[in-house]
């Protein structure tokens, strides 16, 4: 597991949806400076993709296993 993943499993719900937003954020900012040649640095692009996507990951993940312990 990645630091990064470690990181985000140690947040609590709020937390992590505080986390999305910002994601969000961010990802909106960068394609603007991306589209108008502000950034060079097309990697900052990919790795807040998969920062999001990491996210939701393991949001779904919570979601499953508090359905699993319901029924």
């Amino acid at each position: 597991m990645s630091r990064q993943a470690a990181e985000l499993r140690a947040l609590d719900e709020a937390d992590l949806a505080k986390e999305m937003e910002e994601a969000h954020r961010s990802l909106f900012t960068l394609r603007f400076q991306v589209a108008t040649r502000q950034t060079g640095n097309h990697r900052t692009l990919r790795a807040t993709r998969r920062k999001i996507a990491r996210i939701k990951t393991l949001q779904q993940e919570r979601q499953i296993a508090a359905g699993m312990q319901e029924g």
